[in-house]
């Protein structure tokens, strides 16, 4: 495969996170981490990254055999060569099949409860190459920030660590951790090593999570996006494997799903042109609305375990919270049935997404039916509350006598929910045929009986219910308007709650020492203290910033400039020190005088004055992107929790700035002479 053309990833340089530039405190990987453990998951990943290598190697093959097909005009040599892509197509389909059965392998994440329940749809993480980057950044460092690389191998390994670990996050909130820490460490990586022109010159390598096709690209937003994907993926894990027998059981599950639903959706909203299929908009808005779905079958459960079931306004609200789960579903079949999703999303996933529509469709109906045929019929202080919820349950109302008659009279009831019987009885049925068209479905035990035991319920009460001499014929029943008492909630990722701190803070602030900023060689400047002092004055913290030169001055005669930076004092390192701790130093020195380093950013020689507020306008206006990323805040400032990159955009410089030069996002109001 070709190198893709170099990708200038846009977005912003904060996100809005709890980021802090200091000594590192401690990491999760230790416990978010399990690469040695021979679980079932770990084994399937295994074999996926086996054939992922087995599919591309025979797709190899077959670009290389057509080639030769379509060059030679030996009749023999084609002969030849149409029989080996013969076999190559076989191989292909033979692997593909076995990968879809992998991809589609649902129970392996299911919870392991012996109560029964319908099985999730969760997804497998994407698999990643390792990475080694410790000659790029290091090269880098030498370059950029002139210092030598080899005193911050340390880091550059520790990074590395992190992002092995995090290929392989344990199934739970530590492993969740243990992906966000990286995540966020991405945002001092991007800020520190990847100018807006220039690429490290490595290749981030990822497949796909459903076919195991590669891709890769040198920009970081791949990188980003697709650890976001492996978190929203490892949420589905989560949800899927939580014993929905139980309330909390059920809320956890809810709770993963929703946040899945929010990390695919933050993707699709703040990323585009994305180089694998996986995360294409309509790949990520089908795998929404996938776990939408999933979060509304849970609250149904949920429903199931608080409502009293022999309350007839209970069971009309099962029957309307069964219909929006069906409601739901159908539009997630019809999302997977689109063009650029059909071919793409494994067929057990669409077959099991129909089978649950036409299920809960069943249980709408069977719940209406045991509504009406089991509950009493109501006093006359009940009949206006049932009225009232009964004019609201049908899509359109059923023929007949009037809703009070129908409401008072036990053999209208009766009617109608043999109707509503018959309906279920045949969705029932129709949900058991379109699960026995898939091989990999009917495999899942766990499934068939669900559906079995839902079916035989349902015949059972119509064989209850159903009379000798009845001699009318079965009406049909309206369908049910369906209606949720609590509505999915879409959680975007909250990248605040894993707090990091900068791995490479040792080369200074951000606000200076960044790869977008440029600067002159360090200069070291000698000062002896004049009967007026050194002449300048100094403002900020980390680093000070010289924010005045008296001319004629020792300062001015040394070298020293308006706008200029210090960075160490008698071989101190002063990056990190406060105002007052430089001040401190300098009126330590004596009659020999001070040594002092200092850079001075390109662009910035000769400063306006500013106030503080325009300096903060100009320090962000590197930040500021087009597309969406616009109306961003800067990091000290965002209490947003977001980190947005797209893929394949240019940035677009602000024009604002009046003195760019110089980022004063660090700079302290007080300001004096020395």
């Amino acid at each position: 495969m070709m190198p893709p053309e170099e990708e200038s990833p846009d977005g912003d340089r904060d996100g809005g996170l709890v980021l802090l530039q200091g000594p590192k405190s401690g990491s999760t990987r230790k416990q978010g981490c399990d690469p040695f453990a021979q679980t079932q998951r770990s084994k399937l990943q295994h074999r996926r990254a086996r054939i992922n290598q087995q599919i591309n190697k025979e797709m190899r093959m077959r670009a290389g055999a057509e080639n030769l097909f379509r060059a030679t005009s030996n009749h023999k040599v084609k002969e030849t060569v149409a029989l080996e892509l013969s076999y190559v197509n076989s191989n292909l389909q033979l692997l593909k099949e076995e990968l879809e059965e992998l991809n589609s392998s649902m129970d392996v994440y299911q919870n392991e409860s012996e109560s029964i329940s319908v099985p999730m749809i969760p997804l497998g993480l994407k698999e990643t190459k390792e990475l080694d980057l410790l000659v790029p950044l290091k090269d880098f460092i030498s370059e950029h920030y002139g210092e030598e690389g080899v005193l911050y191998e340390k880091e550059i390994k520790e990074f590395m660590e992190l992002r092995q670990a995090m290929r392989t996050p344990s199934r739970n909130e530590a492993g969740l951790e243990l992906l966000m820490e990286y995540y966020n460490q991405l945002y001092f990586l991007d800020s520190r090593f990847f100018p807006p022109s220039k690429t490290l010159g490595v290749f981030f390598h990822w497949y796909d999570s459903l076919t195991g096709v590669p891709s890769h690209q040198r920009a970081l937003a791949f990188e980003k996006g697709s650890v976001l994907f492996n978190l929203g993926a490892l949420h589905t894990q989560i949800g899927a494997r939580q014993d929905r027998a139980s309330l909390p059981g059920l809320n956890h599950a809810i709770d993963a799903f929703q946040k899945a639903a929010g990390a695919f959706n933050y993707l699709k909203e703040n990323f585009s042109n994305a180089p694998s299929l996986d995360m294409s908009t309509a790949s990520l808005t089908m795998l929404v609305r996938l776990m939408v779905a999933q979060v509304q079958e849970c609250v149904f459960e949920k429903m199931t375990l608080l409502r009293a079931q022999n309350d007839f306004l209970a069971r009309l609200q099962l029957a309307q919270e069964a219909a929006r789960v069906e409601d739901v579903y159908s539009l997630v079949h019809q999302t997977m049935s689109q063009p650029h999703v059909k071919d793409y999303v494994p067929f057990s996933w669409t077959t099991m997404v129909q089978v649950k529509s036409e299920h809960f469709k069943a249980l709408s109906h069977y719940f209406a039916a045991i509504a009406l045929c089991e509950c009493p019929a109501p006093s006359d202080a009940e009949l206006l509350e049932q009225e009232k919820a009964f004019l609201q349950f049908h899509v359109t109302m059923p023929e007949g006598p009037s809703l009070r008659v129908l409401l008072q009279d036990p053999e209208e009831r009766r009617k109608l929910g043999k109707a509503h019987l018959k309906k279920a009885i045949m969705k029932h049925e129709e949900a058991m045929r379109i699960h026995g068209l898939c091989k990999i479905l009917r495999k899942m035990d766990i499934l068939q009986e669900v559906l079995s035991f839902a079916h035989k319920r349902s015949l059972s009460k119509y064989s209850e219910i159903d009379h000798e001499e009845d001699f009318f014929e079965t009406g049909e029943a309206p369908d049910i308007h369906p209606k949720t008492h609590q509505k999915p909630e879409i959680k975007s990722p909250n990248f605040s709650q894993v707090k990091v701190t900068d791995l490479f803070h040792r080369l200074g602030p951000l606000s200076v020492f960044s790869a977008k900023n440029k600067w002159y060689p360090a200069r070291r400047v000698h000062l002896v203290r004049g009967e007026n002092g050194f002449g300048f004055t100094l403002r900020g913290d980390s680093p000070v910033l010289i924010a005045g030169v008296i001319p004629g001055g020792c300062a001015a005669e040394a070298g020293l400039k308006e706008g200029d930076y210090i960075i160490s004092v008698n071989g101190k390192d002063c990056k990190w020190s406060k105002h007052a701790e430089v001040v401190q130093l300098l009126k330590s020195t004596g009659k020999e005088g001070v040594d002092i380093g200092v850079i001075t950013l390109q662009g910035s020689e000769c400063p306006k004055a500013v106030d503080r507020k325009a300096a903060v306008m100009s320090s962000g206006s590197g930040m500021l992107k087009s597309n969406k990323e616009n109306s961003r805040k800067s990091l000290m400032n965002s209490k947003s929790a977001s980190t947005l990159l797209v893929w394949s955009k240019k940035s677009k410089r602000s024009k604002k700035s009046t003195y760019s030069g110089v980022p004063f996002t660090a700079v302290g109001d007080n300001e004096a002479m020395y």
